[in-house]
């Protein structure tokens, strides 16, 4: 049986999300008129446009089927992210800070969690501007489309058909016989997880305003910050909580709900969970050993460098490789120390930390764990497979045996993640990059990090990045927020024929 796409779906969906966005726009507009700020004309304007255009996609979808197939869901999650970069840019842009190639690519590193910033002095920005790239971030990670299935029932939307194409991990779990619910429960875990990191960053000297930033970007796993340096300049306490909260941030969303109602045994029961908590452990062990040994290339401070108390030496160099680690790993980007000073050969440690990524139903990008599991768990049975070809022996997760076409789907992703990524490596030579930069920036686009190595790390921004190189990273940007399938689906011939 056959059917027509069906557009006006489309259109009506993007009408309400650009209506969402418009709403939430209202907040920075609110945050820089307190603050007297000469760009708060510009929030004025790119809300009115934003919900403007929004009416006229509601208009224009008026009376659609409420019919919401794979097709349009695909569509739907693949164009939203463009979209809202687009009207995301706005402030940017219409204040004056930015060009539009520029404004776009912050708008986009903000909405994907990328994180990479094209400002070289962040400090430099109105608190509108500031307030604005955090709220993207945490709009961004728990995922837009998350946040619809929400509240789109008020319009009379909404559909698992969005939920599937968003939530493209190797499983996704529901908690309860709504999809609405679910969505409602993984919000309501990420807004009680801010507002606690908020209170406990406040109560330890950090001022309020850049308390809200950076508990937005740190549960989100964003990275935008409002200093130059990062988190290099806070109080080691600031440091522990935010470490604790990204590691808490990288775990399945599901699962942390179940501590609340009293099921805390069932986050450690599941096998993802206990591999990324492990691993965290042994490479901030790993690390902080390298440290405390090499501690001369560890920013020295001078005094305490000169001290002989091993104690303090100790808790600094597991407290600045725990945030290391806890950073990379779950693609956060955040930096308490900048490591292009440390040994050479802890670069490939980060890196390798980057790839690792958070656990599946996190907002933390990279490759995710269960999928390492699987991959390292599918070669063990296959030795075994060789020595007992008539035997089936499957790979398992959790203590159940996990379908060969969930395999399959991994083995594909990991050729488009490998192709993806040598190939963006490409284009960023071209563009001028130096080759080991290229390879930092291409690694770090595809697993939403942000930071790099080179001008490009820590301490650097993406201001002096080429512009075919901006344009080529905010795609890939998108390509892994939305781990590759989602957007390589709507270039396929076969999910457009009727």
């Amino acid at each position: 049986m056959t059917r027509t796409f069906n557009w006006k779906i489309v259109v009506q969906t993007l009408g309400a999300l650009l209506q969402i966005l418009a709403l939430f726009m209202v907040v920075p507009t609110l945050v820089s008129y307190f603050y007297n700020e000469c760009d708060t004309g510009a929030f004025i304007t790119s809300t009115l446009v934003t919900f403007i255009v929004s009416c006229i996609c509601l208009h224009a979808g008026r009376h659609a089927s409420k019919r919401v197939g794979e097709r349009e869901g695909y569509l739907i999650v693949g164009l939203i992210w463009f979209v809202f970069a687009i009207f995301g840019a706005l402030p940017f842009y219409l204040s004056g800070s930015l060009n539009f190639t520029d404004s776009y690519f912050e708008s986009m590193a903000g909405f994907s969690t990328f994180g990479g910033t094209v400002y070289s002095d962040v400090e430099a920005q109105t608190h509108g501007i500031l307030f604005w790239r955090s709220l993207m971030q945490w709009l961004g990670g728990m995922g837009i489309i998350v946040l619809s299935i929400a509240v789109l029932p008020m319009f009379g939307l909404g559909g698992m058909q969005l939920y599937a194409a968003e939530v493209t991990g190797v499983s996704y779990e529901k908690l309860g016989p709504r999809i609405s619910g679910t969505a409602k429960g993984m919000w309501g875990m990420y807004i009680a997880l801010t507002l606690s990191e908020f209170a406990l960053l406040y109560f330890c000297g950090m001022d309020s305003f850049d308390s809200v930033c950076h508990s937005m970007a740190t549960i989100a796993t964003g990275g935008f910050s409002t200093q130059n340096l990062s988190i290099m300049e806070y109080s080691p306490a600031i440091q522990w909580i935010i470490a604790v909260f990204m590691l808490l941030s990288g775990i399945n969303f599901t699962l942390l709900i179940f501590i609340f109602r009293g099921k805390p045994l069932r986050l450690w029961r599941d096998e993802e969970t206990r591999w990324y908590i492990i691993a965290t452990l042994i490479f901030t062990f790993i690390l902080a050993m390298g440290l405390f040994v090499h501690y001369g290339f560890v920013e020295p401070d001078t005094a305490l460098h000169n001290s002989h108390d091993y104690l303090m030496h100790g808790e600094r160099a597991l407290r600045k490789a725990f945030f290391m680690v806890t950073s990379a790993v779950t693609s956060t980007g955040f930096a308490a120390s900048d490591y292009m000073t440390w040994p050479k050969m802890w670069w490939g440690l980060v890196f390798f930390l980057m790839l690792l990524g958070g656990c599946a139903g996190s907002t933390a990008g990279g490759f995710k764990q269960v999928r390492i599991i699987l991959l390292f768990k599918n070669g063990l049975a296959e030795c075994q497979r060789r020595i007992h070809p008539n035997a089936i022996i499957p790979a398992k997760l959790n203590g159940k045996p996990v379908e060969q076409q969930t395999i399959n789907n991994i083995m594909a992703f990991t050729f488009f993640y490998l192709f993806i990524t040598v190939i963006s490596m490409l284009i960023f030579s071209a563009a001028g990059l130096p080759f080991d930069e290229a390879i930092g920036t291409a690694f770090s686009a595809i697993n939403n990090v942000g930071i790099s190595i080179g001008n490009y790390g820590p301490s650097g921004s993406y201001a002096d990045f080429p512009i075919i190189a901006k344009w080529w990273a905010t795609f890939v940007m998108v390509v892994g927020r939305l781990e590759i399938f989602t957007v390589l689906l709507l270039f396929s011939p076969a999910l457009w024929r009727k």
